[in-house]
This record gives C-alpha cells, structure tokens and sequence, in this order.
C-alpha cells in the first residue's frame, strides 16, 4: 500500500501546482481592478497606485505568483483587500460550518443510497423500480438552489416547522435537537443530487453482482437471496460505490456555494461568494486553490481504500 500511495502523491502535487498556476492567471483576466474598488470612486489616480504598490499589484505577474505561492507553501494565505482579516483566519470560521453541512449531507446521502438500492434489488418490483426511477430523476434535474426556495417554502413559510435559514446561535454542540433544526433543510438540499447519483450506480452494481456464477453457485447451494444481496453482491459492489462516493463528495463543495446562499449559512461557499463579488482576488485564490486541494485529497484517499479493497488495482499498478 506504501508503494502504491507514493506513486500517487507526484500526480496530485502536479495536479495542484497546476490548478494554483491557472487559478492565478484566470482570476488577472476577470474585468476590474481591487485597488479601485477599495480606493472608491472618488479616489484620485495618486491614491489608487499607492493603494496598488501597498497590494503588490505594480509588481510583474510572475512576481505575483511566486509571491502568492510562497506565502501558500509557508502557510502564509495573506490579508483580504475588501473582506478584511487575515485568509486563514477567515478560511477557519467558514470551514467548520461548510464541514458540518457537507457531513451531514454525506451520511444522508450514503444511508439513504444503501437502503433505497438494497430494497430495490431485494423487492424487484416493477413499481419500485419505476419510484426510485423517477425520484432520481427528479432529484438529478432539479437545480439545489430550486430544491433549497421549494424546501424553504414549504416547511419554513407555508408549514413553519423548520428555520428558513442561519446556522444555530448557540453552536452545534450546546443544544443538538436545535442544530438538527438547523441542519435538516440544508443538508436534504445539498444531499438529493449526490443520494440520487450513488442509488443509481448502487443499484446497477448489485444486479451486475447477481448475474455473476458465485451467485448461481450460492442460490444452488440453497442460501437466501437476501443472504446473497447482504452479505456478497453488496460487499463486492462497495469499491464502486466508494469510488462514485469520492467523486460526489467533490460536487458536494462546489454545491455548497449555492447551498449556503439559499439558507444564509456563513461558510466557504458565501465567502467565496463574497469574494467574487468584492473582487477580493486573496481570497478567492486562496479558497478555490484549498477546494482543489481538498478535491485532490479526496480522491487520493478514495484510491488508496479502493486499491485496498481490491488487490487487483495494486497488483496492475505495479505491472
């Protein structure tokens, strides 16, 4: 495992370096200059190009960035132009909550897949079948921000059993019946695409596991189907759920952004959107590069137990 995890690290360093390297150069062709708009607009030419020296923005382009990846390797993020505050400090106080929202949308997601796939495949039903088809579909083709205004209309405005937003005063850990309160719309928002994504691929996976001879052998040796779905087709179907899981984990963050706006919740997503707004390149930079970074993480980590789980990703990464 040692050996297969040291052949993967030099490709997701070259995929950071490369997306720090594009990051940088895409936001230079956004419209619009960060001194003017921190200056304001009435601020005379002298104020903007001192207000542009104090920033480094006078410096060459390649200085910027060498710059910029210095103070990302020392852990250095910078200040924010507009926002105000230090990156790391901002980056922090958003990351618990975005944590929080992704997790809990993750766990629905997985447990809800588990048990919609495994009673689809054990009750074959023709009106099952044609219920999880058509939930997953709507669940795919309805944007979240379109999925978030619907929950909030409903169980926050027209049945006020929900908060339509913000995050709990208190924290989530004071008084959790609140935070679940808090959680519950979000969370459902964020986790319909990702719950509909891994039933579908769950659920083909399954009955591809019980076309295969083991299975014909299990059912002449006189063991239950539901022993067979529980205990082997799923266990072998598991490498590509964790697999499908590590990808949806990575759309799970960039759903967040549109998420947290929906319901007010104060994390990386509507600090990103601030900084977008606000021209803030610092902080965008910084947080589009620890997306990636987070992204690249994921699925190195995704590998490294689907390599584990099947000696076979291993044994052809050596050959």
């Amino acid at each position: 495992m040692t050996a297969y995890l040291l052949r993967r690290v030099p490709s997701a360093l070259a995929v950071l370096f490369g997306a720090s390297l594009l990051i940088f150069l895409l936001l230079r062709l956004v419209p619009g200059d960060p001194a003017t708009t921190l200056a304001g607009p009435d601020a005379t030419p002298e104020t903007i190009a001192a207000i542009r020296h104090q920033l480094g923005l006078d410096a060459s382009v390649p200085a910027q960035y060498l710059s910029w990846l210095q103070g990302v390797l020392t852990g250095d993020l910078g200040r924010s132009y507009v926002i105000g505050g230090q990156i790391a400090d901002l980056i922090g106080r958003g990351l618990t909550n975005t944590l929080v929202l992704t997790s809990s949308a993750l766990l629905l997601a997985v447990t809800v897949s588990l048990a919609v796939s495994v009673a689809a495949v054990l009750w074959n039903k023709r009106w099952l079948n044609a219920l999880v088809a058509a939930a997953n579909t709507v669940a795919v083709s309805l944007p979240v921000f379109v999925t978030g205004v619907l929950l909030v209309l409903v169980f926050a405005v027209a049945i006020p059993i929900l908060p339509a937003g913000g995050v709990p005063p208190d924290g989530f850990i004071a008084h959790p019946d609140i935070a679940v309160q808090y959680l519950l719309l979000p969370s459902i928002c964020l986790a319909l695409p990702v719950t509909a994504a891994l039933t579908r691929f769950l659920t083909e996976a399954l009955r591809t596991e019980l076309g295969k001879p083991y299975v014909l052998t299990a059912r002449a040796l006189g063991i239950s189907h539901r022993q067979i779905v529980t205990r082997g087709a799923l266990r072998n179907a598991l490498p590509t759920m964790l697999t499908v899981t590590g990808i949806q984990t990575g759309q799970l963050l960039g759903g967040a952004v549109l998420v947290e706006a929906a319901f007010a919740w104060p994390g990386i997503g509507q600090l990103i959107e601030q900084g977008i707004n606000r021209r803030d390149y610092p902080v965008v930079q910084a947080l589009l590069l620890f997306s990636v970074a987070v992204f690249v993480a994921i699925q190195l980590t995704t590998d490294v137990v689907h390599a584990y789980l099947d000696p076979r990703i291993r044994i052809g990464g050596r050959s």
